[in-house]
């Protein structure tokens, strides 16, 4: 899948059911050594049980779930 594939999808955590963001309006963390993804990290306000950097939630790569048409689907296990 192509990054210009998945812009514009919005994401949403499926325990929560609750939308987070819209890729694109994200940063992406990549591993400078292999190229891959590494997490999203999406602006916010109001998000409890992840770290918070400078405004940011930090959802790891391994938390997407599904890839749809329309949107993605994280499940992040609360710790």
């Amino acid at each position: 899948m192509r990054l210009s594939e998945l812009s514009g999808k919005e994401i949403v955590d499926v325990k929560k059911a609750e939308r987070l963001g819209i890729l694109g309006q994200t940063d992406l963390e990549i591993n400078e050594s292999n190229g891959q993804i590494q997490a999203l990290l999406i602006p916010s306000v109001k998000w409890f049980g992840f770290k918070r950097q400078g405004g940011e939630v930090r959802v790891p790569w391994k938390h997407i779930k599904t890839i749809g048409t329309d949107m993605i689907i994280i499940d992040i296990q609360e710790e």
